[in-house]
């Protein structure tokens, strides 16, 4: 029979097992010992591949540490089919989040879009903002049916979001209002342009570039420039076509619109007031020069907008660069920095943070295609005299970061950055990770177990109080 002395024993034990496993499952970082009442950092929401929903949590901080505090899966997010559907892309303005959803049959099955109220609000106070958690994220609205055209792209200019509907050969343009509005007016505009897998820029609310991906035929290099004041299939005005096909990016910066061929980058000038004839658009092409061995050019797939420059990368191996164009430029040309990429590795499309700090920084994950090589996150420090110039970028740090689940467009490496521009959030598909990076000093300052597979991160909110 077991004494009394040793019940009490084996209790402290077991109790000292689950706060181990407790510990271990929500990650807290160095230095959160000590009592305090958890005080809201950020508030970050992910896509779970594995559960195809949404999740979220807060970095709080607890004394001199921090604590990433699991919320759980978003309220009122819809179920959908874990084997059919996929969370596209995500994007954020303000308090309100849009992810696109797809499926694996055109769009027959299920696909549309999904808005989330955040529970964010900030309050300026001149040079500094306070943020207000006013309630876990929660669903607004939502588009989900046979008729969606089965979105894979999604974009933010000029404070609204732009859901590419890639079988109905045209975009839906939706606002922050619109989505919190009387649920009458949350269908937003149907705007005809683009086709096949469209990628898009729109100017000043006014004009709107679709492009055609087709590498060939009719359709090569063919981009719809679309009326934004019309819908439907009154908003094309007319079409184009760039000399060389394969379509797979595209952007908006400084009057300018900017487009990724199967050859370099080509741009045109925005044609705002619809003045422009498919003979009359001149079109500029930047050469990324050629692959030795293949004899391709070479090209990218996706850019990236800070201030007046165009951010985006290329490839494979040797060629591995991050490349800048100024969009302000009298003839833009590209600024090409070098990262060394290993066998195995592809370098993904930059995410640009202004930090607290006063330092500007690109992050560009090297993520895995093939083999069992580490993966890396390299950070550029785009302006290091200061000089709002980007032609001196140079590179900051490279880190190791863990494992990326990539299968085709998805089960890639995320970060996000918080408000306050202290902090960046990024996950790590691979081993069910999210981890916490200072961008005071570029260092981890957390590694957290969230399970499943997280994969696009988007943060919101800073330090609730400053005072």
């Amino acid at each position: 029979m077991m004494s009394n002395l040793r019940r009490p024993c084996l209790r402290l034990t077991a109790l000292l097992m689950v706060m181990m496993i407790v510990t271990s499952s929500v990650g807290i970082a160095a230095g959160s010992e000590g009592a305090g009442t958890p005080e809201p950092m950020t508030r970050v929401v992910w896509q779970d591949r594995d559960k195809k929903t949404l999740m979220w949590g807060e970095l709080v901080k607890i004394g001199s540490g921090l604590l990433l505090k699991q919320g759980g899966p978003i309220q009122g997010f819809p179920k959908l089919d874990k084997d059919r559907i996929e969370l596209v892309q995500m994007e954020r303005i303000g308090n309100v989040l849009l992810v696109g959803v797809r499926d694996d049959d055109n769009g027959k099955l299920l696909s549309g879009w999904v808005a989330l109220d955040l529970g964010v609000d900030e309050m300026p106070h001149g040079d500094h903002s306070d943020f207000t958690y006013r309630q876990p994220p929660q669903v607004i609205a939502s588009v989900l049916d046979k008729a969606q055209g089965n979105p894979a792209h999604l974009y933010v200019y000029d404070h609204a979001f732009y859901l590419a509907n890639d079988n109905l050969s045209g975009y839906t343009r939706l606002t922050p209002d619109q989505l919190t509005g009387s649920p009458g007016n949350q269908k937003g505009t149907f705007h005809q342009g683009g086709g096949a897998h469209i990628t898009l820029a729109t100017v000043d609310h006014k004009v709107g570039y679709g492009t055609w991906i087709q590498g060939g035929g009719p359709d090569k290099g063919r981009i719809d420039v679309s009326d934004l004041t019309k819908t439907g299939k009154e908003s094309i005005a007319y079409t184009f076509h760039l000399p060389v096909g394969g379509l797979h990016g595209a952007i908006a910066n400084s009057g300018r619109v900017f487009f990724a061929p199967s050859d370099g980058v080509y741009w045109v000038d925005a044609d705002l007031e619809l003045k422009q004839k498919p003979d009359t658009v001149v079109t500029n092409h930047i050469s990324l020069g050629k692959d030795k061995e293949s004899d391709r050019p070479l090209r990218t797939g996706a850019f990236t907008n800070h201030r007046n420059w165009v951010l985006f990368t290329t490839g494979p191996l040797e060629h591995s660069a991050l490349c800048l164009i100024d969009a302000s430029a009298a003839k833009p040309a590209v600024v090409r920095l070098p990262i060394l990429v290993g066998d195995g590795l592809s370098l993904v499309t930059p995410e640009v943070v202004a930090a607290a700090s006063g330092k500007r920084y690109a992050f560009v994950f090297q993520n895995r295609k093939e083999g069992e090589v580490q993966e890396k996150l390299t950070i550029v420090d785009l302006d290091p005299n200061g000089d709002r110039d980007f032609s001196d970028a140079a590179i900051a740090k490279t880190l190791d970061v863990g494992p990326s689940r990539v299968e085709g467009h998805y089960g890639h490496h995320s970060i996000s950055f918080d408000d306050d521009a202290k902090f960046g959030l990024l996950s790590n598909p691979g081993s069910g990770e999210i981890w916490i990076l200072s961008l005071s000093d570029l260092k981890f300052v957390g590694k957290y177990k969230v399970g499943g597979m997280p994969t696009k991160v988007t943060v919101v909110g800073g330090e609730e109080s400053k005072h």
